[in-house]
């Protein structure tokens, strides 16, 4: 009995609550009884870093068979040919909150340390809905990298948006980027990703909530890629995220944006320049943001190093203009694709999903490339 707490207190800190009741009940000669058809709680979930996780186990397949033919939406999700049971469903909780997720797993590795890219969803969508527009699945298979794509609540936000424009949801260790970054840790401790290679991605306000989950968790994620997104710390409530949306940099009534503390990480940016939801103007200044040594007020100098332009066209589909910022070491540090023509949709995607134009050069190719070229420094 004199070494069972230390063993106790170790095991629950590390997370390991099965292991503490189990070595608890075997000390006392199973005198912790659970009483018939209840499931013990910490079977039901662990302990990770304070927060409660769950991940529902895959479904027997036969059990997801559906009468009558699959719809293109559910089957977009997965990749032709390979178990759709690497699509799995997931819980996690913490004193900020619960979201559900989903996470692709695929099938092309062998244990092998991988990359992985989390993609928030834009208001009123889904993560199936998003992965079956973005085909970011397919491209995950491919490579091969996890994604994760946490589901934001009715409960939270009644169309579904990340709440990126409050106050305390744009603060380390707060609101949903405390449970955005410890969901993205316990798929970190679970499964073999590369630490030096986890991004983050988002559409909308997903792509806003992105740049928060950039600017308060450097440490975690190595570069952001934004679609059609917001500045960090362009609002603080409803009123002036809508000046933002509508008229971009400079509407909310500051003389200056708030600039995260530390320096920002590598960035990929698309936007429309049709685009009637979020002002084109804010993908310019997501950018400056990126810059290094950049200030946080509009219209900040440009940063030193060299800036290079070049044009395309996708083969009857839309122009664009791709904008690469390097440093002084001559490394890009940041690129800005503006699609002539496009509006408030995900570029290159696929009809599968909502918001996206398949008529524009393919975002979610291009920013899985940007990102594995960069990897995190430490």
């Amino acid at each position: 009995m004199q070494g069972l707490f230390p063993e106790v207190s170790r095991l629950t800190a590390m997370g390991r609550l099965m292991d503490a009741t189990a070595l608890i009940q075997q000390t006392l000669g199973g005198g912790l009884t659970t009483p018939a058809g209840v499931v013990p709680p910490f079977e039901q979930a662990r302990v990770i870093e304070g927060c409660f996780e769950r991940v529902d186990p895959p479904k027997p397949r036969a059990a997801q068979r559906t009468a009558g033919p699959v719809s293109e939406s559910a089957s977009s999700t997965t990749t032709p040919g390979h178990d759709d049971l690497r699509f799995i469903d997931g819980s996690f909780s913490c004193m900020a909150g619960t979201r559900s997720y989903k996470l692709y797993i695929p099938s092309g590795h062998h244990q092998q340390m991988l990359p992985m890219i989390v993609m928030l969803h834009g208001c009123t969508q889904s993560p199936d809905d998003f992965a079956a527009g973005t085909r970011m699945n397919a491209i995950a298979e491919s490579m091969p990298c996890i994604v994760l794509y946490p589901a934001q609540s009715s409960q939270a936000n009644h169309t579904r948006c990340w709440n990126w424009f409050k106050h305390a949801d744009q603060q380390r260790d707060q609101g949903e980027p405390a449970i955005i970054a410890g969901m993205t840790r316990e798929v970190i401790q679970r499964y073999p990703v590369d630490t030096r290679r986890v991004y983050v991605a988002g559409l909308s306000a997903g792509g806003a909530m992105a740049m928060v989950m950039g600017a308060t968790y450097p440490d975690l994620y190595a570069a952001v890629g934004v679609h059609s997104g917001i500045p960090y710390g362009m609002a603080t409530d409803l009123p002036s995220a809508l000046a933002a949306m509508q008229r971009g940099p400079g509407s909310t009534g500051s003389a200056s944006v708030r600039r995260p503390a530390h320096s920002t990480l590598p960035m990929i940016v698309f936007h429309g320049d049709r685009d009637t939801t979020v002002h084109p103007a804010n993908g310019i200044h997501a950018i400056k943001q990126a810059k290094p040594g950049g200030a946080g007020q509009a219209g900040s100098a440009a940063i030193k190093g060299r800036t290079s332009e070049w044009r395309g066209q996708v083969k009857g589909g839309h122009r664009f203009t791709v904008t690469t910022h390097h440093d002084e070491a001559g490394t890009s540090v940041a690129e800005h694709w503006l699609v002539h023509g496009a509006g408030h949709a995900w570029s290159g995607g696929s009809g599968a999903g909502s918001y996206t134009d398949p008529r524009g050069p393919d975002a979610s190719q291009e920013m899985v490339r940007f990102f594995l070229a960069h990897p995190a420094s430490q």
